[in-house]
């Protein structure tokens, strides 16, 4: 293990996101989070912002010992992560679904040790597995575009191709199908790599296309790529929706809602426990009926979406939890 901490060390060089890791002055006595965040950086105003919203809490209400890193690219993922292990971190937090295979490997390397992954389920003892129910807040905001659409055609631009992004698709047109049967759910991603997730540039090429195909609301699930179809529903004075964190303040009157998946609170949650020698292992669910998602309503987008319409969504959010209305989990076996 020493190697992989050189590793690091070296990588403090070239990236800035290491240079706390091997700092001697923490704080004694004090629970230690180390954090590694997916490509996009912890500013995504996304996915990303989300998880440093929720240590950030941690950081102020539970006294915690903080350090956190945003890798420059996949590679320096391992290297970092190894080296909060190597010093005996509390908890170690990987962001997003790419690093599962990494946090599976460390952890087995650490067995005493505990580890968190958002979007990934590891069959570990010492891993607790943030799973989300996002079809089921995309099935709101799909109901709200639905309802919005003034043409019957909406769009959705995802970020890589790959089946957990297919999970807010289905939901979305789900949802948007429940308002209006005969709804056209124009369909695009920006890739096929981890770059797909900080691209805006082609995620407002893919938004453009949509709306001049007769789109004239596009729900985005593609990180820092979303920030590129904002830009577009501005421009083509059309409707978006944002993801993850509340992004409605992005572009106010050009942004519907926005589909919350709160891991701000499931990684507060996950550091709680484990200050208060709680943490379990195992996979940790958040939907509706937690709150784990959601839609966003607040002083941006309140215009947007009348009283009547608010109450329609919230009873089929009642209709969802009591299992009524069954939402297709494109992840599912």
């Amino acid at each position: 293990m020493r190697f992989s901490l050189f590793l690091c060390f070296l990588l403090i060089v070239t990236i800035s996101g290491c240079s706390g890791i091997l700092s001697r002055n923490e704080d004694e006595g004090k629970v230690r989070i180390g954090i590694v965040y997916d490509i996009g950086g912890k500013d995504d105003k996304s996915f990303n912002t989300a998880a440093w919203k929720g240590v950030e809490k941690a950081q102020k209400e539970l006294g915690i010992k903080l350090r956190d890193v945003e890798p420059g690219d996949p590679t320096s993922i391992e290297p970092c992560l190894r080296a909060f292990a190597e010093r005996g971190y509390d908890l170690i937090i990987g962001v997003g679904f790419a690093q599962s295979p990494i946090i599976e490997s460390v952890a087995k390397d650490y067995p005493n040790l505990r580890f968190a992954i958002i979007d990934s389920n590891i069959n570990l003892p010492n891993v607790a597995s943030l799973i989300f129910k996002e079809h089921e807040g995309s099935f709101l905001v799909g109901m709200i575009a639905g309802n919005a659409s003034k043409t019957g055609k909406i769009g959705f631009v995802g970020g890589m191709d790959i089946p957990l992004i297919h999970k807010f698709k289905t939901g979305y047109e789900e949802g948007a199908k429940y308002v209006n049967p005969n709804i056209k759910v124009f369909e695009n991603y920006v890739g096929i790599t981890d770059a797909a997730w900080n691209n805006p540039s082609k995620g407002k090429e893919l938004a453009k296309s949509q709306f001049e195909s007769g789109a004239d609301v596009i729900f985005q699930a593609a990180g820092n790529s979303g920030l590129g179809v904002f830009d577009a529903a501005e421009e083509a004075k059309k409707l978006a929706i944002g993801v993850d964190s509340n992004q409605n303040w992005i572009k106010p009157g050009y942004i519907l809602t926005s589909m919350i998946k709160r891991v701000d609170v499931a990684v507060y949650t996950t550091i709680k426990e484990v200050v208060e020698g709680r943490f379990r292992g195992g996979v940790h669910l958040y939907g509706l009926d937690n709150d784990g998602v959601g839609f966003a309503l607040d002083d941006n987008n309140r215009s947007l979406i009348s009283p009547e319409l608010e109450e329609k969504v919230n009873l089929a959010r009642q209709k969802i939890m009591a299992k009524e209305i069954v939402v297709t989990d494109a992840m599912a076996k």
